[in-house]
C-alpha cells in the first residue's frame, strides 16, 4: 500500500513537471527566446568611413537590454562591433586590465573622434572611463581606446558574452547614431 502512494505521489509531481515544460516552450517545441531577441553574438560589421566627428557616448537600461548610444556630428554609418580583445588607437594597449566586466566587446567606429582641426570632440582621454553603470544589469564598463587616422574605438565590458545588436539611426538634426544594444540574457 505504502508504495503504491509513493508511486502515485511520483506520477502526479511527473506529471506536474511535463505539464509546466510544456508551457514553457513555443510553437515547434523550442524554448521561447528571452523578450524575443535572437540577436547572437557574432561579429557585427557594416558601412563606410566618414569624416562626421563623434560628439556625445551616453548609455541607458532598458527592460531586456542594456544600450550604448554613439552621437556624430553629421552621417555615420561605418563601425565593426565582435566580441574579443580591445586595443587603443595608434598605440595598440590591450584594454582588458583596465575594463570591468565578463566579457568584452571591442567597439571600433569608422569615424574620429576629432575636429579638421584635430582637437578632441568627447572629454575622455585614452583609458577613461566613459560613464557611471552602477545598477545596469548587462553593462560593466565603456572605456575610450582613442582616436586615429579616422577610426575611434571603445572596449564595452558587459557581465557575460551575451547577445548583442546594433542600429544606425539619422536624427536629430544633421546628427547620426550608433546604437550598441546587448541583452540581459540569452
Amino acid at each position: 500500500m505504502r508504495i503504491r502512494s509513493a508511486l502515485t505521489a511520483l506520477a502526479v509531481v511527473l506529471a506536474g513537471l511535463v505539464a509546466s515544460a510544456g508551457s514553457s516552450t513555443a510553437a515547434g517545441g523550442t524554448t521561447a527566446a528571452y523578450c524575443g531577441i535572437t540577436w547572437g553574438s557574432a561579429e557585427k560589421s557594416a558601412g563606410a568611413l566618414s569624416d562626421a566627428p563623434l560628439v556625445e557616448v551616453r548609455t541607458g537600461r532598458h527592460d531586456c537590454y542594456d544600450r550604448v548610444v554613439f552621437e556624430f556630428a553629421g552621417p555615420v554609418d561605418g563601425y565593426a562591433i565582435g566580441y574579443g580583445e580591445t586595443w587603443t588607437e595608434g598605440e595598440g594597449l590591450a584594454l582588458s586590465p583596465y575594463t570591468a566586466g565578463g566579457a568584452l566587446l571591442r567597439v571600433s567606429l569608422r569615424a574620429p573622434a576629432y575636429d579638421d582641426d584635430r582637437l578632441g570632440t568627447v572629454p575622455y582621454a585614452v583609458g577613461e572611463h566613459v560613464s557611471n553603470l552602477l545598477r545596469y544589469p548587462t553593462l560593466r564598463d565603456v572605456v575610450f581606446g582613442g582616436s586615429f587616422e579616422g577610426y575611434s574605438t571603445f572596449a564595452v565590458g558587459v557581465r557575460a558574452r551575451l547577445p548583442f545588436r546594433v542600429l544606425v539611426l539619422t536624427g536629430p538634426g544633421t546628427h547620426s547614431r550608433i546604437v550598441l544594444d546587448v541583452a540581459h540574457q540569452w
